[in-house]
């Protein structure tokens, strides 16, 4: 099953839910996790970020769906790998018992199947424990925002289909997609700024594309990314 994800700059999924939590009350967020230690940090890294709240965390499936509730829970992270049960049979359950919370996901190697059940499940993030830090807390922000948000590494595994698109060209696409930076996207992939806006200008003449942001929706809707 192709799914077809819109594509939000995860900056601006990053404001909107700034916006909202600045205005109001801060996103509560439940983590699951039975790695107590890593599940804790992951805590208290969250809980200093403003407008962010961690009400919970919890080691077992069992209880999260309770607590979710209970809580009234705005955000569930959990760890798949350290939770024993069908992480994706639970995230299912969360989005019936409380529609209002967004999950995420931090996986190590998810498939492309795995990608496909827990988007059908509803999961709006799926964050790689590759990334770092500061992509996991933007994530968080722009589930609570109800978007769906994916690191620029998992847009591939989503039924991707030849296109007209270089392997760097699609890269320069998919971290468009999250919100970098032409300086982050240098970084990331080991290129010069220049190299960046050449491949992004590549894309763009190729997709008959306005702009690049432009590029990131064509190319996503025909599942170039």
């Amino acid at each position: 099953m192709m799914h077809k994800l819109p594509v939000r700059r995860l900056t601006e999924t990053t404001q909107a839910a700034s916006d909202k939590t600045g205005s109001s009350m801060a996103s509560r967020i439940a983590i699951a996790g039975s790695a107590l230690l890593t599940a804790e940090l992951m805590a208290a890294s969250l809980s200093r970020e403003e407008g962010l709240e961690v009400v919970t965390v919890v080691s077992n499936y069992h209880k999260l769906v309770e607590v979710v509730e209970r809580k009234e829970a705005d955000v569930t992270l959990i760890d798949p790998d350290r939770v024993h049960g069908d992480c994706v049979a639970v995230a299912c359950e969360i989005r019936k018992a409380r529609p209002a919370c967004g999950v995420a996901l931090v996986v190590d190697a998810p498939t492309r199947t795995f990608v496909d059940q827990a988007l059908r499940a509803g999961v709006l993030g799926i964050v790689p424990k590759t990334a770092g830090l500061r992509r996991l807390i933007d994530s968080v922000r722009g589930v609570a925002s109800g978007q769906v948000v994916m690191d620029p590494q998992l847009l591939s595994v989503v039924g991707r289909q030849d296109g007209p698109l270089t392997d760097r060209e699609a890269d320069v696409l998919r971290l468009t997609a999250s919100g970098a930076s032409v300086k982050e996207m240098a970084g990331e992939l080991y290129l010069t700024a220049g190299t960046i806006r050449n491949l992004a200008s590549a894309a763009i003449k190729k997709l008959d594309a306005r702009n690049r942001y432009d590029a990131v929706r064509i190319a996503s809707e025909r599942c170039w990314i």
